[in-house]
């Protein structure tokens, strides 16, 4: 069962990915803070993050720059989920290897939902080599 860390501090919009990700059979937790996201994530060891970008006592890209510092969150998938716009996110998320930045107010849930399931998915296997 994958495992999906949700750093959001609109416990509405948290709560509604939760249980949106739980009926599908994943494993989810919240955090309302960077802060909190990152002790998440260390425990969590999630598959995937949910990751909003504006939050209080730690920022998302700030939350994200730590982990990607650390061994254990150095290679987590990251799908920024903010109502920031790509062109006004800060710079440094193009350097810390986010797999997709969702804007809230444009998607679904089940939007959002198909887009976490695409990342974790495996690569696509080519067929197998013939060997003669």
């Amino acid at each position: 069962m994958a495992k999906i860390a949700i750093i959001e501090d609109d416990l509405a919009i948290a709560q509604m990915y939760r249980l949106k990700f739980e009926a599908e059979g994943y494993e989810a937790e919240i955090a309302e803070n960077g802060r909190l996201g990152l002790i998440l994530c260390e425990q969590m060891k999630p598959d995937i993050v949910l990751l909003d970008l504006m939050m209080p006592e730690m920022n998302g890209d700030e939350m994200l720059e730590k982990m990607r510092q650390t061994d254990w969150g150095k290679n987590i998938k990251v799908i920024i989920l903010t109502n920031v716009g790509e062109q006004e996110a800060p710079e440094a998320l193009k350097k810390l290897n986010v797999s997709a930045f969702i804007v809230k107010a444009d998607m679904t849930p089940r939007q959002v939902a198909d887009i976490v399931k695409s990342h974790l998915l495996p690569p696509a296997q080519g067929p197998a080599a013939v060997i003669a």
